[in-house]
């Protein structure tokens, strides 16, 4: 009497799922590249303002922000340039609340596509960020056209924004990839997720500035507030990009060394999102 082989997957040999990055990282790019366009291009369709949208809401924010903290109370500080470093403040934390609120449901959201088709799951995150990314370049123009017309003149330190922003997207990734993967087994990491960042908006030197914390409050206080790596890339960003009276990180910290604690968050952030993510993905369609 002879006994049947052993299906794949027997006990103590784990059925193998999809994988975070799949097989092929060429398929991984194109489908995060192909999922972030067909996102992009559906949410202004039929719209009679198309892609001038992208443009209204963090100008809308800023000009309620700048009235109450500028025209009404004096917020400005001793930096030059407030409106346009207000503008910048919004548009970049328009792109992290974006691209890390849109991830929390990204894999809920394509719940039919990740149990039919066997894909390279992370690219449902990256194709959030991505779209955040192609709004942020949208959005960059009109503060660059505020800067010049405010009188600002181009600078070598312009240089910095193309890598504090690949900074700040690394951050945003390893967030998205994180909150993704433990939303589909705890829901109520999206009404957690919107009040810390409703704390980070509040917590970070959007529509204040440096100058008035540290007048207000102290160096401890600066140097803490600038351990949040969005607020240690939005400070540097704002000295290289906006205005050089806009004190640089290292100044704001107290020296170079103490820029390393916000770079090491931001590494720690994107490693443990990877890792929750990769380990989540072969599961996500059975716990969805």
């Amino acid at each position: 009497m002879t006994t049947a082989a052993a299906p794949m997957g027997a006990v103590g040999e784990p059925i193998k799922g999809p994988t975070a990055l799949g097989t092929s990282p060429e398929r991984l790019l194109r489908l995060t590249w192909a999922l972030a366009v067909t996102d992009f291009r559906l949410r202004f369709f039929g719209s009679v303002l198309g892609y001038a949208w992208s443009f209204m809401q963090p100008l809308m924010l800023f000009g309620v922000l700048y009235t109450v903290f500028s025209v009404l109370l004096d917020f400005s500080g001793a930096e030059r340039y407030y409106p346009v470093a207000l503008l910048l403040g919004i548009v970049l934390f328009s792109f992290f609340n974006e691209a890390t609120s849109g991830a929390v449901r990204s894999l809920v959201s394509r719940e039919n596509l990740v149990r039919k088709i066997e894909f390279p799951r992370l690219a449902v995150p990256l194709a959030t960020v991505l779209t955040a990314c192609f709004n942020l370049s949208l959005n960059l123009v009109p503060v660059t056209i505020f800067l010049v017309a405010s009188g600002g003149r181009p600078r070598w330190t312009w240089l910095e924004l193309p890598v504090l922003l690949v900074m700040l997207t690394v951050l945003g990734t390893g967030v998205a990839m994180l909150l993704s993967a433990l939303f589909v087994r705890y829901r109520d990491i999206e009404p957690i997720w919107t009040v810390l960042l409703q704390i980070m908006f509040y917590a970070t030197p959007i529509f204040y500035t440096v100058s008035i914390v540290r007048e207000k409050a102290s160096e401890t206080v600066v140097r803490l507030m600038m351990c949040n790596p969005f607020a240690a890339i939005l400070q540097q960003a704002r000295y290289a990009f906006v205005d050089e009276s806009h004190v640089s990180l290292a100044s704001a910290m107290g020296g170079v060394a103490w820029t390393l604690i916000p770079l090491a968050v931001t590494v720690v952030i994107f490693v443990t999102g990877y890792a929750v993510f990769a380990r989540a993905a072969p599961r996500v369609a059975e716990e969805l």
